[in-house]
């Protein structure tokens, strides 16, 4: 075998062990902050090309987890990645209907350089906690923080080590961590640096100390209604690295829980309660719809016969439309007949329509028509522009005199 061949198969044998990813086991405790990283170089290596040894790359990798089978993750584990230059980390708090029940996540990995993909199963195994839930619960909210600096190991640590010493409990447990912006907060300005804040709920098994407290003073109640900062003696061990909105803080003491379960009282819009659903039996009886069919369409019919019947006879065999329409043409006729008439009489044209004498040669002016002429249709006033050698008296615009008072001599 030649040193090239020899090669070539090395190559291949790294390659196919490369793609093979033995499963991790995880054993989470039900209650308790679960938080796993996804990291980046320990997926560098399984994309091509393989780097040597000492070799850095720097290649944009995201990662995708889903539950086997499934679309999505379960309800309880939540991933985040900021850039496909950091880590990805899964966290969350496992519930008790989980425990003994192994979670398979398949978590793929995508080189967005070279569009290589690589895959390994998570197995996450939870464990029953001795004492779930802790009986006392706090949740404070930093504002200084995002989830994924709060879920290093190191800042979580100390967050919970301030805790301790300002709560003193013989147990203490990260319970679960929660982003602002999945509880209905606003992204932050990129100015100053500023965060969108974390939610972090601790519990432990002694009862909530007197710092934590105050915070329930009816003077600190009123400076929080106001908007202001409360007067908290123990802020002072959290203030060098973390801010917290003490007026967000939630106090739960599970031993003092009262059950919330309130008697329903029916009243109107409630409907009775009509006891377990029992579906008809096989051998129900057959119906004859026929009649029924027969009802519904006969009825309407037989309606609509005799209402057409009647408009029948009202429009044909009543006949008074037609001694109307008789009337009606005559009265037509005799109108012709009278516009006939009228247009065949000969009247003489009225001699007080017509000038008597030209106003200027005093010469007399004969008929502009004869005897025969069709009167009808002249004016009773003769335009003075059609008789001849008429001369046009100019009118005064100024004033108008009615006919009765030129006839006067007013």
């Amino acid at each position: 075998m030649s040193p090239a061949t020899t090669g070539t198969f090395l190559l291949t044998v790294y390659t196919l062990f490369s793609k093979v990813h033995s499963d991790r086991n995880v054993y989470p405790s039900a209650g308790v902050l679960f938080v796993h990283v996804l990291e980046r170089e320990y997926f560098k290596g399984e994309f091509p090309p393989y780097p040597k040894p000492g070799e850095v790359s720097n290649d944009p990798i995201t990662f995708n987890t889903n539950l086997m089978g499934y679309p999505d993750r379960p309800g309880w584990l939540r991933y985040i990645q900021r850039t496909p230059y950091s880590d990805g980390v899964l966290y969350g708090s496992p519930t008790a209907e989980n425990v003994g029940k192994p979670t398979i996540i398949e978590i793929t990995a995508y080189n967005r350089r070279t569009f290589e993909t690589a895959r390994h199963n998570l197995i996450i195994n939870i464990m029953s906690a001795e004492e779930f839930p802790l009986p006392y619960q706090a949740e404070f909210f930093i504002k200084n923080m995002n989830v994924e600096e709060m879920l290093a190991s190191e800042v979580l640590g100390d967050f919970l080590g301030a805790v301790k010493n300002v709560w003193q409990p013989e147990r203490l447990n990260a319970i679960n961590i929660t982003s602002a912006l999945d509880r209905g907060g606003r992204v932050p300005l990129p100015i100053n640096d500023m965060k969108e804040g974390v939610y972090v709920m601790v519990g432990a098994d002694v009862a909530f100390s007197s710092c934590l407290r105050e915070v329930e003073n009816p003077q600190n109640q009123l400076r929080c209604s106001q908007e202001m900062e409360p007067v908290i003696t123990c802020d002072k061990k959290f203030r060098t690295h973390f801010h917290i909105d003490w007026c967000k803080i939630s106090l739960v003491d599970k031993t003092k829980q009262v059950s919330t379960y309130q008697e329903v009282v029916r009243g109107e819009g409630i409907l009775p309660d009509g006891g377990e659903y029992k579906p008809p039996s096989d051998s129900l009886k057959s119906r004859d719809y026929y009649t029924d069919f027969l009802v519904t369409l006969a009825v309407p019919s037989a309606v609509a016969l005799v209402l057409f019947l009647i408009l029948a006879y009202i429009m044909c065999c009543r006949r008074e439309g037609v001694i109307q329409l008789v009337h009606h043409s005559s009265i037509q006729k005799s109108t012709k007949e009278l516009r006939d008439m009228s247009k065949n009489r000969e009247i003489a044209w009225p001699l007080s329509t017509l000038p008597v004498f030209h106003p200027v040669t005093g010469e007399v002016i004969p008929p502009t028509h004869t005897d025969n002429y069709d009167s009808t249709n002249m004016p009773l006033m003769q335009a003075q522009q059609n008789l001849p050698h008429q001369t046009q008296i100019p009118q005064p615009q100024t004033t108008e005199l009615s006919p009765l008072l030129l006839l006067s001599g007013i």
